[in-house]
């Protein structure tokens, strides 16, 4: 990770995670593993995008060379933990398995968004052919809040199906565990600015989570409206104004 840094005085950290190759290969196994004492408070993000490059030779059939990614987050009791980082590029032929794990404790707060972007779209390049697993979870003192897997072979139809990509090329969500969300918060972020983004969004909850989703063409996009829920979400849940980190600027 680079050095921690300070915009917010002492009060947050703020770190980029590094992967200095740049790239996942086939074969690669990342592992993060966070621990937030209680009261921390704590800003991780990335300061580019994960690029996923192709498994056995472009053949994409996953014949035990995926690449791998474990994230582990343990949140203490009155800590707050925004895991904030760039998009995922999955290469064409890429093979890949993402595992997420939210372990809150008391009033813990959790805001975390991942942005998947399926092949190189300026490069005219489809995710014709690879594989994706990815399993999210988020507890609170051990009770599950939040579980979503999903087991996605390019060949399936999953590109083009209504209830897949339905034609889009990125997808996102953004998670925020943070009790009960009311409904005038509910409504701060669904009248949230869109008219500058092209594809569909649209924001619910379930008890003690609040769900952003995006799916459209742009990870840019998906970025600028995720930041502007952050920019709604945070004063009312933190009582802070939104701070961008710094290698945003980059």
């Amino acid at each position: 990770m680079q050095k921690a840094l300070y915009p917010e005085r002492r009060d947050v950290c703020h770190i980029a995670v590094l992967h200095p190759p740049g790239g996942i290969a086939a074969g690669d196994t990342l592992a993060v593993r966070s621990t937030l004492g209680a009261g921390a408070r704590v800003l991780l993000t990335t300061p580019g995008a994960a690029k996923w490059y192709r498994a056995d030779g472009g053949r994409g059939n996953g014949a035990g060379n995926g690449a791998e990614q474990h994230l582990h987050f343990s949140v203490g009791r009155d800590a707050v933990l925004e895991s904030l980082p760039r998009e995922n590029i999955f290469f064409r032929g890429s093979d890949i398995s993402m595992n997420l794990e939210v372990g809150l404790a008391g009033s813990a707060k959790y805001l975390g968004w991942e942005i998947l972007s399926f092949g190189r779209r300026a490069r005219g390049e489809r995710w014709d052919h690879g594989r994706l697993r990815m399993r999210t979870s988020v507890r609170r003192d051990g009770r599950l809040l939040w579980l979503e897997t999903a087991h996605i072979d390019a060949h399936s139809g999953f590109a083009a199906s209504a209830v897949g990509l339905a034609g889009a090329t990125v997808s996102g969500t953004f998670l925020i565990a943070s009790g009960e969300i009311d409904d005038a918060l509910l409504e701060d972020c669904r009248d949230v600015d869109v008219s500058l983004a092209q594809g569909r969004m649209g924001v619910t909850r379930v008890p003690g989570v609040l769900i952003a989703r995006y799916l459209g063409d742009s990870t840019q996009d998906a970025f600028r409206w995720f930041t502007r829920l952050w920019a709604v979400l945070r004063p009312a849940m933190l009582g802070r104004e939104h701070c961008s980190p710094r290698v945003w600027a980059c």
